[in-house]
């Protein structure tokens, strides 16, 4: 039974590419669609997260207007000679709400989610995701592409307890 959701941004949330402006600013493009799956998903009484690397406010300002119970920023990344990683964030998360791995659904699509992809009970991957992601022994490979409602669809198979 899925009692937790994370999901990576770049590639999942969004579509993976990075947007400059001329003076350097970076933006996201992220799907509407998928954050209300994930609204819809709190609502129905499991708590969604997200698990990045990145460390921008971009992603914070997303996670807050969803209302996001769990954000882990710059995680897998070397900071005060500490590095933390994906797995390792989730295994906090779990025993703060007093649950096991095996009830949690990750959406992950390159190299650095092969760790917690390969430990959950519902691991994810849209379909551009990396080749090495796909492989992981009991992966939902989606139909949709990160950015373009790959999380709103692994979201609907859950509230209608296909998963």
């Amino acid at each position: 039974m899925i009692r937790l959701f994370l999901t990576d941004v770049d590639g999942c949330l969004t579509d993976g590419g990075l947007y400059y402006s001329e003076d350097g600013k970076e933006s996201k493009r992220f799907c509407v669609y998928d954050g209300m799956g994930m609204v819809l998903l709190q609502k129905a009484g499991v708590p969604c997260g997200i698990i990045t690397s990145e460390t921008n406010e971009i992603v914070k300002h997303r996670a807050e207007k969803l209302q996001l119970r769990f954000l882990r920023m710059g995680v897998g990344r070397k900071i005060d000679d500490t590095t933390v990683s994906k797995l390792d964030a989730c295994r906090t998360i779990c025993d703060e709400l007093g649950i096991g791995l095996d009830n949690v659904c990750y959406v992950g699509d390159d190299v650095n989610d092969l760790d917690l992809l390969q430990a959950v009970g519902y691991p994810a991957c849209p379909a551009n995701a990396r080749p090495e992601v796909k492989q992981v022994p009991r992966i939902r490979v989606l139909q949709a592409r990160g950015g373009e409602g790959a999380i709103r669809e692994i979201v609907d198979m859950i509230m209608k307890n296909e998963l």
